[in-house]
């Protein structure tokens, strides 16, 4: 039987601490637990403090996850919450994802504009995500770039005081903090989204098997497949946070559809696939296809 109270570590910003009381609510209502059995943990993460560079130039994805890996190993907490896009693909091993909430709104939003149509030629968007950039390029080339870092409140003050005509946030993001009628959801057939993107996943120690069975009363399934497979995507691909990446499994008649692109950072090169997957594993055998088809500028860009 799991000890209580259950201790869960957070990043501190207005999005993560919300997304930390949804696992609270959940855990709680699966297992009749009071609201004081699971206390929230914020912790300061290398990510939210340094906000003036890209992440590709200070440490990458780590930047969100070390410290709250770092707290979970040394026990200061039980579990810890993230947003799965956000995650290292390669995990250590003394760590172990226990429990994928069901997924939200995987599209992006465009903020500052109806439609993309609608802004000017050579309009400023702000973006941080090398995946979100080279789409907007591929589509609009005439677009100017600038780096938008921080939590969705500071993004949208930067647009507000004229920092950029245009940004993109997470449709999901927006939604739970009670945004959701802020900007214009994007289809998916126009931008793919990031690996991951609308899930959020639940980490606790790996020999902890009281926590993590307590935890796995809140996985849903096919949330887990589909992050499960998105990630498979990423590690065969051999990219990391400097990799324009967009994917999306569903489930599907028995199956698994993975729709996937890769692009060059200008937008100026790219490939899209999709395949049908027995198994999460299987969408290295699409990673292996795109990379033995893309140009050699673009493939040069990946790892595997």
């Amino acid at each position: 039987m799991v000890a209580l109270p259950l201790r869960l570590g957070t990043r501190g910003s207005p999005l993560a601490l919300t997304q930390a009381r949804m696992v609270r609510a959940a855990l709680c209502a699966a297992h009749g637990w009071p609201d004081d059995a699971v206390i929230i943990v914020p912790v300061s993460t290398s990510g939210d403090r340094i906000q003036d560079r890209a992440l590709a130039e200070v440490g990458g994805k780590a930047l969100w996850t070390k410290e709250l890996d770092r707290a979970l190993c040394e026990r200061s907490i039980d579990l810890a919450v993230h947003s799965m896009k956000d995650v290292e693909t390669v995990r250590p091993v003394e760590i172990a994802i226990a429990a994928v909430l069901p997924r939200a709104d995987v599209r992006d939003r465009l903020i500052g504009a109806p439609s993309f149509d609608a802004l000017r030629k050579g309009a400023v968007v702000g973006t941080s995500a090398p995946r979100r950039a080279a789409q907007l390029l591929r589509m609009r080339p005439d677009f100017r770039i600038v780096l938008f870092r921080g939590n969705v409140g500071t993004r949208l003050a930067k647009l507000e005081v004229g920092e950029a005509d245009a940004t993109l946030l997470a449709a999901a993001g927006l939604e739970r903090l009670g945004r959701d009628d802020v900007g214009s959801p994007i289809p998916v057939d126009m931008m793919l989204p990031a690996p991951a993107q609308g899930a959020v996943g639940v980490e606790v120690r790996a020999e902890d098997a009281a926590v993590r069975d307590a935890v796995s009363a809140i996985n849903h399934h096919p949330t887990r497949q589909a992050v499960r497979t998105e990630r498979a995507l990423l590690y065969a691909l051999g990219a990391d946070c400097r990799s324009p990446v967009a994917a999306l499994a569903t489930m599907e008649g028995g199956g698994i559809r993975l729709r996937a692109e890769i692009l060059t950072n200008d937008g100026s090169l790219h490939l899209a696939r999709e395949a049908t997957l027995a198994a999460p594993e299987d969408a290295a055998s699409l990673a292996a296809d795109m990379l033995a088809e893309a140009p050699a500028p673009l493939r040069s860009l990946f790892a595997a």
